[in-house]
């Protein structure tokens, strides 16, 4: 099943997708979250007025998580993609990032005026279905609803402002994107092997798999709930491949007018443009 959170006109909902349309189900509560909160996916019936998907403005399908978890180099070839010589990392690295800062799917990439070093990452994120603390690695994708896609924008130079810390670079309002939708984990088993790819303009940037993950998705959500619990709703971005643009020389930073295609088969397509900040 596949769930996007949606606007028509002055009305926020969300409802379940079928093809190019998509059917109103929020007369069972006011938001995807508290679905997942209250009931569970499992309750999720549609019944409501059925929309063009071309009618509606696409929100991220989660529109206001508790947290927003996000795992830093957990590719293989992205650790190597730093020729800094250090071997594989014995825990992921993770940052926050607020919910004001991705947009939904179709709506603009905002550049920012403080930088010329804006950028992409294609990855996937998780979506908390069950809460839990301290969960088994064999018992952590029971807490996942589903997943969808992430184009996780960054601005890299203000990653640097401070010594430890990326969260500057990392919460420009509106500098990435979540959706189009979620797909739910009876539908697609984020245990299997799931190929991601990033286009910009058309151009390949990022391609790989799940199976090249430095820590699979168990073992994150095992790792992170050993200090915090994850609630229904809840995200994990689970990390990007190598090519991203500060990665080539010279680099290909994004600009006014491009566009970034997020894809991974049997989740879909995640498209933005990006606009100058006015």
């Amino acid at each position: 099943m596949k769930i996007a959170s949606f606007r028509k006109g002055e009305k926020e909902s969300f409802g379940i997708v079928s093809g190019s349309r998509v059917t109103d189900a929020g007369g069972q509560s006011a938001s995807l979250l508290g679905v997942l909160r209250e009931s569970g996916l499992g309750t999720l019936k549609p019944g409501g007025t059925e929309y063009a998907l071309a009618d509606v403005t696409l929100l991220p399908p989660v529109t206001a998580p508790e947290k927003i978890i996000c795992v830093g180099v957990n590719y293989a070839n992205r650790n190597e993609e730093y020729k800094d010589g250090s071997e594989r990392p014995k825990y992921p690295s993770l940052f926050m990032r607020t919910p004001g800062s991705f947009v939904g799917h179709g709506i603009p990439l905002i550049k920012p005026r403080e930088s010329d070093q804006f950028d992409y990452e294609g990855e996937i994120a998780l979506v908390i279905g069950k809460a839990g603390r301290r969960i088994p690695r064999e018992h952590a994708l029971d807490h996942v609803a589903g997943m969808t896609l992430c184009n996780e924008g960054s601005v890299r130079d203000w990653l640097r402002h401070g010594k430890f810390n990326v969260t500057q670079g990392k919460n420009f309002d509106a500098s990435g994107s979540i959706g189009p939708w979620l797909v739910t984990r009876d539908e697609l088993d984020p245990a299997k092997p799931l190929s991601l790819t990033t286009r910009v303009n058309g151009e390949i940037r990022q391609q790989d798999t799940t199976e090249n993950l430095i820590f699979p998705f168990a073992d994150l959500i095992a790792y992170i709930t050993t200090f915090t619990t994850l609630n229904p709703g809840d995200l994990i971005v689970t990390g990007t491949p190598t090519g991203a643009g500060a990665r080539f020389d010279p680099p290909k930073w994004l600009k006014a007018g491009d566009v970034v295609e997020v894809e991974v088969p049997g989740i879909g397509l995640l498209s933005n443009k990006v606009a100058a900040e006015q």
